[in-house]
C-alpha cells in the first residue's frame, strides 16, 4: 500500500510502498477514504511540534481519518466489513486519572501525534478507536475528526461563558475556524459571532457559515470588537491561530470575567499581569476532544448543522498541500484522497 511517510524533519514526505497491516486481537483495519490535512503536520515536519522520543521512524502522519472497514481482528465486536467509520485519534493510555475522567486527549500526546491516515489503509490498535458515520460522506466528515471536534471541545468548555445577547470571537477562519462558526451558531445560537482573519477568501466564508460580522485583522480588529461589543469586548474569545499577533488580539478582546481559549499551537505567548487582561479573566488552552464530544459532533453533522468544506487532492500532492497551508491558501480544509 502507499502511505505518506516523515522520513527526516525539516524534508518533503516520501510515498512509500509498504505491506498492508494484518489485524489480530481487537485490531481493524481501515480502508481510508480521505485524510484531512491539518496544520499541526505543516509544524511536525518543521520541527516546530516536539516529536516524542519514543516516536517510530519513518513517521506516517494524518490524524483526521474516515473510510470504510476492511477487515477485523477476532476480538472485535459491533463493526463489520464496509462499515463507514471515522478515526477518533485523541486516546490516551485508557488508565490514568485523565483518561477514567474523560480527558484522554491531555494523557499522552505520543500515542496520537501521527495518526498515519496518509495513506490507502490505517490499522486500529482498538476498535474503540473507530466511531460510526452512518449517513456522512467519509470525504466530507474526514475533517471533523480534528478540525470539527477541537473547536467543538473548547466551545463546549466555553458554553457557561455564552448568552444571548452576548459576543464570541474566533480568530483564524480555516479548517477549525469554518466548523467553529457552525458549532457556535449550533450550541449558542443567541451568541453573536465575529471572525476575525486576514484572508479576504476566509472571511467571506465567515459570512456564508453564519459569522455576524467579519473582522479584517489586517486593521483596528480591536478597536472593531470594542465597539461591536459596546466597549465590553467578547464573553469568550478563541484563537484558533495561537501566534504572537492573534494572542495579543485575543488578549485585548475578552471582557470582563470573560474566557480566553488558546487551541492554535502558532507559538505565541500571553503576558499576564494584573492588569494585561480584564479582571477575572479565564485564560486557558484545550486539546482535541473526548470521544463522547466526537459522538455529539457527528450527531450534528448527520442533521445538517455542521459540515466541512472540502477541496479533494490525490495522496501524492500531501507536500504541495502542506506547503499551501504553510503559506496561509488553504480555505476550509483539503482532504487528500488515496
Amino acid at each position: 500500500m502507499r502511505v505518506a511517510r516523515l522520513h527526516e524533519i525539516g524534508k518533503p514526505l516520501q510515498i512509500d510502498d509498504v505491506p498492508v497491516p494484518e489485524v489480530s486481537g481487537d485490531e481493524v483495519l481501515i480502508r481510508i477514504a480521505g485524510a484531512g490535512v491539518c496544520h499541526t503536520d505543516v509544524h511536525i515536519r518543521s520541527g516546530e511540534f516536539p516529536v516524542p522520543p519514543t516516536t517510530q521512524w519513518p513517521l506516517a502522519l494524518g490524524h483526521e481519518n474516515a473510510g470504510h472497514v476492511e477487515a477485523i481482528g477476532p476480538e472485535v465486536s459491533g463493526l463489520a466489513k464496509g462499515d463507514p467509520v471515522m478515526v477518533w485519534g485523541a486516546q490516551g493510555c485508557g488508565r490514568c486519572r485523565h483518561c477514567r475522567g474523560g480527558h484522554e486527549p491531555v494523557c499522552d500526546m505520543s500515542l496520537w501525534i501521527a495518526g498515519g491516515g496518509y495513506a490507502e489503509y490505517m490499522l486500529l490498535p482498538a476498535s474503540r478507536l473507530a466511531a460510526r458515520i452512518d449517513g456522512i460522506d467519509p470525504i466530507e466528515a474526514a475533517p471533523l475528526a480534528d478540525a470539527g471536534l477541537t473547536p467543538y471541545r473548547a466551545i463546549k468548555r466555553a458554553l457557561p461563558y455564552l448568552y444571548p445577547g452576548g459576543a464570541a470571537v474566533l480568530i483564524g477562519i480555516g479548517g477549525l475556524g469554518h466548523l467553529a462558526i457552525q458549532i457556535l451558531r449550533a450550541l449558542a445560537p443567541g451568541t453573536q459571532i465575529l471572525a476575525v482573519d486576514v484572508n479576504d477568501d476566509r472571511l467571506a466564508l465567515a459570512l456564508e457559515l453564519g459569522a455576524d460580522c467579519a473582522i479584517d485583522g489586517r486593521g483596528d480588529a480591536i478597536g472593531e470588537i470594542t465597539q461591536l461589543t459596546s466597549g465590553e469586548g467578547a464573553s469568550a474569545v478563541f484563537d484558533l491561530v495561537g501566534s504572537e499577533a492573534t494572542l495579543r488580539t485575543a488578549t485585548a478582546a475578552v471582557a470582563r470575567r470573560g474566557i480566553l481559549v488558546q487551541v492554535g499551537i502558532g507559538g505565541g505567548t500571553v503576558p499576564l499581569s494584573f492588569f494585561s487582561v480584564r479582571p477575572e479573566t479565564t485564560i486557558t488552552s484545550s486539546f482535541w476532544g473526548s470521544y463522547t464530544e466526537l459522538e455529539e459532533l457527528l450527531a450534528l453533522a448527520a442533521q445538517g448543522r455542521v459540515r466541512s468544506e472540502v477541496t479533494r487532492r490525490p495522496l501524492e500532492d500531501v507536500n504541495e498541500v502542506l506547503d499551501m497551508l504553510e503559506r496561509g491558501e488553504v480555505s476550509g480544509r483539503v482532504v487528500l484522497v488515496p
